[in-house]
């Protein structure tokens, strides 16, 4: 008998706020532990929480970007459990009442687009930190009380790397939303894993079994090519699988039982009697809609469709959205949006990477010609030349008035300059020669010089040809119109 694995994911993420949910403090990585704390944020008796409104309002837009209803009403409940690093004993969150529900993702997937539904984003708090040293524990609560965003998924993945490219096609949207900076490495996305195993075609759940407190896209990926196997091996030889809960170990490979899984009633949920039911009007609704933003896969299909880009460039201008926006304010005037696709991506950009890796070196082994202007990193907005100056050289190419390895030449110049490319071409006689007479002229003494490859094409070898058209090109110092030139040397030697 065939199995499939049935997998949800519960993906935590620290909303960008300035403060966090309930008090004042500081929500900042970094900070020495127990400074940014309160007594509200502390759990100590007597304290009233305050809801923050950017949290509130950044959980309405999240719901928005992910295609999820929003309620006419939710509210925060209390989850009661004991952890050490939870100082009230119950974290307030959204039970039955969320503030978004029902939504979901498209991403692409083995050459298509697939879609995992959204069964609720909801708002809640984090707890602190423990950190475990050889003889005792220390608890941080600086993050206590961070604005945490749960996203759940339906049970819609059914493989490791399915689960991988839903994550970080989720972890786009929120960047681009600006929502979260999802950075990781800060502990400001987190993910639950919920797997079970079944009978290929048949349609009920096996038992849930929840893998905790996944840090990386890559364990989560890896956690799942293990344990998906162990489920199935476990149900073929006979076994029965329970509801628990496990844990991944990274070096050894391995999931790891921690606990018999707990239902929702054991946490006890009850509303949170110090915090009113939220119920967004109308007038607050429109004013978070007015910060959606188009989504990275609609925005990479737009780029193919509109500006019939390869998905590599479109790719490119998804990942990188300020460069994206630069070729599109270019290729809307452009009637060649890949020829200037191509210059922003392979020169713009190398050129840039290339200068900012000159700012990071240390003095000593900079060129002294190039500390000042290495002083500060390099961006768009500070390019010496104007951005219709890619347009100009474009169309200087397209018009045949100079080559595509003049061209090159002219861009370097422009860039370092910020004179425009008919400028640069016309002080450096750099214009294309086009006149019949002349390249006659080159196309014989490169047949005299080169007997041998004259021979060979009049043989049959047709690469021939393009060592002469190089010998051409090398005569003219490049100025010679190649396509011309490829012309006339052919004409010549079939004589």
């Amino acid at each position: 008998m065939d199995y499939e694995a049935v997998i949800g994911l519960e993906t935590h993420v620290q909303l960008k706020t300035k403060s966090k949910m309930w008090c004042g403090c500081a929500n900042a990585f970094g900070s020495p532990p127990n400074t940014n704390v309160c007594p509200v944020c502390l759990g100590l008796p007597g304290v009233l929480p305050v809801p923050n409104d950017e949290a509130l309002r950044l959980t309405a837009l999240t719901g928005l970007l992910l295609n999820c209803a929003i309620p006419a009403r939710a509210k925060f409940d209390r989850k009661s459990y004991f952890y050490p690093d939870m100082p009230k004993n119950y974290q307030i969150t959204q039970y039955d009442q969320p503030s978004t529900a029902n939504g979901f993702v498209e991403f692409e997937f083995q050459g298509g687009t697939a879609r995992v539904r959204i069964t609720r984003a909801h708002l809640e708090e984090d707890v602190g930190k423990s950190t475990h040293f050889e003889r005792h524990s220390g608890v941080d609560f600086n993050r206590a009380g961070v604005p945490l965003l749960e996203i759940v998924s339906e049970p819609d993945l059914t493989s490791a790397d399915m689960a991988y490219e839903y994550l970080n096609a989720l972890k786009e949207i929120l960047i681009y939303g600006g929502i979260s900076d999802c950075d990781m490495e800060k502990g400001m996305v987190r993910c639950d894993v919920n797997i079970s195993v079944r009978p290929v075609g048949t349609k009920e759940l096996g038992a849930k079994i929840e893998i905790k407190n996944m840090n990386s896209f890559s364990g989560v990926r890896k956690a799942l090519e293990y344990e998906i196997p162990r489920q199935i091996e476990v149900v073929k030889q006979g076994g029965k699988l329970i509801q628990s809960t496990r844990r991944w170990d990274d070096v050894a490979g391995i999931t790891e039982e921690m606990r018999t899984k707990e239902h929702a009633h054991d946490y006890r949920y009850f509303p949170d009697p110090d915090l009113m039911p939220l119920q967004p009007s109308d007038e607050w609704l429109a004013a978070v809609r007015a910060h959606v933003v188009e989504l990275p896969l609609a925005r990479k299909q737009r780029f193919m469709r509109d500006y019939q880009l390869p998905a590599g460039d479109a790719e490119t201008f998804k990942n990188d959205v300020p460069l994206g926006d630069y070729f599109e304010h270019l290729a809307k005037q452009s009637k060649n949006p890949k020829a200037v696709a191509n210059w922003v991506i392979n020169n713009l950009r190398a050129k840039m990477t290339e200068a900012n890796a000159e700012c990071r070196m240390p003095n000593a082994e900079l060129d002294q010609s190039l500390v000042t202007s290495a002083a500060t990193p390099m961006t768009l907005a500070s390019l010496k030349f104007q951005p219709e100056s890619l347009l100009e050289l474009v169309a200087l190419v397209d018009s045949g008035k100079i080559s595509t390895k003049i061209a090159q030449d002219v861009f370097a110049e422009m860039f370092a300059t910020g004179e425009s490319p008919a400028d640069i071409v016309e002080k450096k006689g750099l214009a294309q020669v086009s006149d019949t007479g002349a390249i006659e002229k080159f196309c014989d003494d490169a047949i005299a010089a080169n007997p041998g490859p004259a021979a060979d094409f009049r043989t049959g070898k047709a690469a021939a040809l393009n060592f002469l058209k190089g010998q051409v090109m090398k005569l003219s110092k490049g100025k010679a119109n190649p396509a011309l030139a490829g012309e006339i040397l052919e004409r010549k030697l079939k004589g």
